[in-house]
């Protein structure tokens, strides 16, 4: 039967609506299309980037497990200031892993990964700084805490074995994220050192042994000496004489000393005098005293005495010196 004419108006009406809703569809589709598309790619960049720093991180903290690691097996070959100059290299880097996990907590990544890797930067931090302190206090060397907070050893490794595990899993977070990034493994040689008995074989190293030494190395006289036989020092007639002794510490260590310098009259010129100067030497470091001018008088003979205490002689330094002075005539008269 054929259709009316209101009939054939209102499908055609029906077959514009059906065009434009099918547009607007294909114009939407396209639209969520481009913008999932758009917001894959920065996700994609931020995961690569955090995958590249957190890398990075993961193999500053594997070096140093593996430094540690050798230093509390093989460190008993090593003088004590090698020994020492390692174990301070490690703790020179702790502070920067601490400024590199924070710098991963911004943007966000998928499944909270970037909180997750600061925080156990960080604990795992404190866990090396704590076992460094360990056996550094244990071998007497020098050595200023770097441990933030307090906890033993034993937990120290624990929490170090526990991190490493928790990171083991979470690792895997963005292999499925744009970008496919694939994070390296945190490796767990140090939390599995039998600790105690490492520290307590390398206190008993010979070549790490502390072993305090100093001695008088060097001592200047102002006016200065005139030829004469060793042991002697020949002035010329003034009225005062400048001395400054130098004492140096053979050991890995501080060592507090005390210098004693004494002028002991031989004949009726001159009187007694006496100084005593104290200081603390670094470890294998000197330092110079700058003692009070001692007064002389021409024609004057007086024995002077230069006497360090605080540890035996070290290297084969002297830590007592003795000298026979003597004062030339003024030649006036």
């Amino acid at each position: 039967m054929a259709r009316t004419r209101a009939q054939r108006r209102r499908y055609q009406a029906l077959v514009s609506l059906a065009l434009v809703v099918t547009v607007l569809v294909l114009v939407f589709a396209t639209d969520v299309t481009h913008a999932a598309h758009q917001s894959r790619s920065p996700r994609r960049s931020e995961n690569r980037t955090f995958g590249v720093l957190a890398n990075r991180l993961i193999t500053l903290e594997n070096a140093a497990d593996a430094r540690v690691g050798y230093l509390l097996g093989h460190g008993g070959s090593l003088s004590r200031s090698v020994f020492l100059a390692r174990l301070s290299q490690v703790a020179q880097e702790l502070p920067g892993w601490t400024v590199d996990a924070g710098f991963l907590r911004r943007p966000s990544i998928a499944h909270q990964l970037n909180t997750t890797m600061a925080q156990l930067t960080t604990q795992r931090v404190n866990d090396y700084a704590t076992i460094l302190d360990t056996v550094a206090q244990a071998l007497h060397l020098p050595w200023t805490p770097v441990a933030t907070s307090s906890q033993s050893w034993v937990v120290a490794q624990q929490s170090l074995a526990q991190t490493a595990s928790t990171w083991s899993v979470a690792r895997w977070g963005l292999v499925h994220e744009p970008g496919l990034v694939r994070l390296d493994n945190l490796t767990n040689a140090l939390a599995t050192v039998p600790l105690r008995s490492a520290v307590a074989s390398l206190a008993a190293s010979p070549s790490l042994v502390l072993t305090r030494g100093i001695g008088v190395t060097a001592v200047e006289v102002t006016p200065v000496p005139l030829p004469a036989p060793a042991g002697q020092l020949l002035l010329a007639p003034v009225t005062s004489v400048h001395l400054a002794v130098t004492v140096s510490n053979a050991a890995v260590d501080t060592q507090p000393v005390t210098l004693s310098v004494t002028a002991t009259p031989t004949g009726t010129l001159g009187r007694p005098q006496h100084q005593v100067m104290t200081a603390t030497l670094g470890p294998l470091s000197s330092y110079g005293f700058a003692l009070n001018n001692l007064t002389t008088v021409a024609s004057e003979h007086f024995t002077l005495t230069i006497v360090a205490t605080g540890a035996p002689s070290g290297h084969g330094w002297p830590t007592t010196r003795t000298y026979q002075v003597t004062m030339a005539p003024s030649g006036a008269g």
